[in-house]
């Protein structure tokens, strides 16, 4: 079970938390999950259009928290260079919080507020990381160098263990099958609910085809 279960809801209520609290009725629910998946589309596309590199403003998450009255947005970020609370790039945020009001039809009638948190420690989150493995493997970097730079970076974030796994066709040959590759440093105990697990999964295409990166961080 702990190999074929994902690692975040196999530890929900314990180590890990929803990233969208609110309640519905049951003839309202498929409504409000569409609104959550609308918000944070809109929010992914407006920063993947408007980002300066690609390895600015990655996103960590969106929590999503929504009452009678108030639907309360805050994107978790790190290297953050287009959405900041300073001036003048908060205009930015005030754009994004108009356009997302006029492109979710739900939540017209409350007040929305968007908030935008910088992580301490980008490269502590998988997400972050997974985005930084994508992005070097698209630039055609071995993918053991790229597994070693991961590892280094999340040892500097103080972390207790990490392990990279990738699969596909990484090794850049013509009639190479796929294969799957992994490297893990320190403690990385799947099996324990109560050990704080962070995982992503992820894919990126490059010219030898589609490959999955899939991080844990304990």
């Amino acid at each position: 079970m702990g190999q074929k279960i994902n690692p975040l809801g196999f530890r929900l209520g314990t180590t890990q938390t929803h990233h969208s609290i609110w309640f519905e009725k049951r003839k309202d629910y498929s409504e409000g999950l569409q609104e959550d998946h609308k918000i944070r589309e809109h929010i992914q596309n407006y920063i993947e259009k408007e980002r300066i590199s690609s390895d600015s403003d990655v996103i960590s998450r969106i929590q999503i928290d929504k009452s009678i009255d108030v639907v309360k947005v805050i994107i978790y970020m790190g290297f953050s260079q287009l959405l900041t609370e300073d001036e003048p790039p908060k205009t930015k945020i005030k754009e994004l919080q108009v356009s997302l009001k006029k492109a979710i039809h739900f939540i017209q009638n409350r007040k929305l507020n968007l908030a935008v948190r910088k992580m301490k420690k980008p490269y502590g989150d998988p997400t972050i990381l997974g985005k930084y493995i994508a992005n070097q493997l698209k630039n055609r970097v071995s993918f053991r160098k790229v597994m070693k730079k991961a590892v280094e970076l999340v040892e500097k974030a103080y972390k207790k263990g990490i392990q990279v796994q990738i699969a596909g066709c990484i090794g850049g040959k013509a009639q190479e099958m796929a294969r799957v590759e992994w490297l893990r440093k320190g403690r990385v105990p799947l099996q324990t609910v109560s050990a704080k697990i962070d995982f992503c999964s992820t894919q990126v295409i490059t010219i030898r085809g589609v490959l999955g990166i899939k991080v844990w961080i304990f």
